[in-house]
């Protein structure tokens, strides 16, 4: 299972971290570089997470504290992601800014940045409390649905955006329940395998966006 895992996750990072990068090489226009971004930020802040995971399958050491850290960091960069998702709608679908939609995103992404910080987490002693797993997750949740409403609602506008709002809605599906209850059933971290295809999917459409 490590060999598998290891492979898989060293795969996500190399596909997410070169397409964000050739992408912002690449392309010049608001739309590109925003999803250049999006696909960099949440490559290279999965990739705090992962390399750590990945080491401690074949080195003898104690990685605790990385991988807390490397959740954290996973977390935030994970909301940012989802900020970016809500400008590049703005930006693809030309859409005028709603005041109380732009405050709700990011007073949600604020607060979930305060709650991963708070030191309830133990992030460096990387133990999970279901109780703060719950409490930093509300937020997050509410923006992932908002960034899901938003897409669904201009589905139709944009063919080559149209599975966005399905994918965002499993990979949610599939971390919820990660992010509670794998400290308490460890086998629920295979979770995640799906909700990464989800984003590799993502980072593909956005590749294959003709934004230049």
């Amino acid at each position: 299972m490590k060999y598998g895992e290891s492979f898989f996750d060293i795969l996500y990072l190399v596909f997410a971290i070169l397409l964000g990068v050739r992408m912002l090489r690449q392309r010049k226009s608001a739309v590109g570089r925003l999803m250049g971004w999006a696909v960099l930020i949440l490559g290279c802040g999965d990739a705090f997470h992962l390399v750590p995971r990945v080491l401690n399958y074949f080195v003898s050491a104690d990685f605790s504290a990385w991988l807390g850290i490397g959740k954290l960091v996973t977390s935030i960069t994970m909301t940012v992601f989802y900020v970016l998702l809500y400008r590049l709608w703005l930006k693809v679908y030309k859409e005028k800014e709603n005041r109380a939609v732009s405050i709700a995103v990011y007073v949600l992404t604020a607060l979930r940045v305060v709650l991963c910080l708070m030191p309830q987490n133990r992030w460096i002693a990387n133990e999970s409390d279901v109780t703060w797993g719950i409490i930093r997750n509300v937020p997050f949740v509410l923006l992932g649905c908002l960034i899901v409403w938003l897409y669904f609602r201009n589905r139709n506008q944009d063919s080559r955006l149209r599975l966005i709002w399905l994918l965002v809605t499993l990979s949610f599906l599939f971390y919820i329940p990660v992010a509670v209850a794998a400290g308490i059933v460890p086998m629920l971290g295979m979770l995640m395998l799906p909700k990464t295809v989800c984003y590799m999917v993502m980072i593909w459409i956005f590749w294959k966006y003709p934004a230049k």
